[in-house]
């Protein structure tokens, strides 16, 4: 079923491309300029620091001060203190990537890890405050309330697994020689770019997908969800140049976030092959997180929109 499923739309695609080549091509150009001006000079820097750090062993003498400060709410090793930083406030999919890559190289605890990648992959606070609250919505002070309901949350969830996982997250760890190599700094910069070349893919083929949705003989707001459900950037666009009062905005903007969409999960997955971590419960993990978002916003608008 899977296979024919996949056939499927392989061949809807195909027939799409084929049918609307100039929809298509400037649907593609329009992703990998997405790609090239917003992700790439974002992440990449930040995608190389951090494999250079993973494997220079610099990341334990930079996390070591913090980790006592994270135990008072979240028992994490200093692994996890890099992964929780990263994951947050450099946002998607710093969070999974560095997840798999701490656990290819035998530093974290599996269970931390898996744990870690549950609750740290979600779109960064400057997309959310800049994009989506200022750009899109137009709705000025409520960065730091949205910033609650969708990473409340999984830090709340994050506190009561970790708590729970305590005892067995413990491990004996060896002492780690700091050095930085040129061999390091060339692999890190082999790796960042594949991971943003992996990324720039996923974003050009899911922004083919958006014109190819908005040809199906659905009602408006069906086409508009169905954006969102597909990809965050484009689907919130859509959403924000609707008539629809702002408290509907505004509430499916926090879940379509907190989801992040069908691209952000097969980003996700390309970020974490080769590892034990389970993309199946990853998933669900998100879909309760992004119900517990959604009940959280309608509160908020109807308190304060």
């Amino acid at each position: 079923m899977k296979k024919k499923f996949i056939c499927f739309a392989i061949f809807i695609l195909t027939a799409y491309i084929l049918l609307y080549p100039a929809d298509a091509v400037n649907a593609s150009r329009n992703g990998l300029m997405l790609w090239y001006e917003k992700v790439l000079p974002t992440l990449l820097p930040f995608a190389i620091l951090s494999n250079v750090l993973i494997h220079s062993g610099y990341m334990d003498a930079i996390t070591k001060h913090l980790t006592k400060y994270f135990r008072l709410f979240l028992p994490v090793s200093g692994e996890g203190v890099f992964i929780l930083c990263s994951g947050f406030l450099f946002g998607f999919p710093m969070g999974s990537k560095n997840c798999a890559e701490l656990l290819k190289a035998n530093k974290i605890h599996p269970k931390e890890a898996e744990i870690l990648f549950y609750i740290t992959n979600n779109i960064s606070p400057v997309f959310i405050g800049s994009y989506i609250l200022l750009q899109q919505l137009q709705l000025k002070g409520m960065f730091g309330i949205s910033i609650f309901i969708l990473y409340g949350p999984a830090l709340i969830l994050g506190m009561l697994l970790l708590h729970r996982k305590k005892e067995e997250n413990r491990q004996k760890k060896t002492a780690s020689q700091s050095q930085i190599t040129f061999k390091i700094i060339d692999a890190a910069i082999m790796n960042g770019f594949e991971t943003l070349v992996r990324i720039g893919g996923y974003i050009m083929l899911f922004s083919i997908l958006i014109p190819l949705v908005e040809k199906l003989p659905l009602p408006k707001p069906v086409l508009i969800l169905l954006e969102n459900v597909l990809e965050i950037t484009n689907g919130i666009n859509c959403l924000a140049n609707t008539n629809w009062n702002i408290q509907t905005k505004y509430i499916l903007a926090m879940t379509a976030t907190a989801f992040g969409g069908l691209s952000g999960i097969a980003q996700t997955s390309s970020m974490i092959k080769g590892t034990s971590l389970s993309m199946k419960r990853y998933c669900l993990v998100k879909l309760l997180l992004t119900l517990c978002t959604f009940l959280l916003a309608v509160t908020v608008s109807l308190f304060l929109l």
